[in-house]
C-alpha cells in the first residue's frame, strides 16, 4: 500500500498524518508513503480538488493506493479499521 500525503509547513495535522505514516512504514513490510509540500510543489487548491475529484478545504489531503481518504482524521480511522493500527 503507498500514501501520498498533500500537505504544508505548519499544519498540525500534516505533522500527525506524517507521524502516523512513518510509525505504518516502521511497524509494515507493506505500506510506504510520499509526503508533498503543496507550497514547495507549487499545488494549488483547484488542483488538489480536481485530484480528489471533490472540493477540499483544508489539508492534508490523503490518498492511499491513488484513491482519495480524506484528512488526518479518516486517515487515522481508516487505518484503525483497515489495520487495526492506533493513531
Amino acid at each position: 500500500m503507498f500514501a501520498v500525503i498533500f500537505g504544508r509547513s505548519g499544519c498540525p495535522y500534516c505533522v500527525r498524518a506524517k507521524e502516523l505514516a512513518d510509525k505504518l512504514t516502521a511497524e509494515r513490510d507493506d505500506f510506504n508513503y510520499r509526503y508533498v509540500d503543496i507550497q514547495a510543489e507549487g499545488i494549488t487548491k483547484a488542483d488538489l480538488e480536481k485530484t480528489a475529484g471533490k472540493p477540499v478545504n483544508t489539508v492534508p489531503q490523503i490518498f492511499l493506493d491513488q484513491q482519495h481518504v480524506g484528512g488526518y482524521t479518516e486517515f487515522a480511522a481508516w487505518t484503525k479499521a483497515n489495520l487495526d493500527v492506533e493513531a
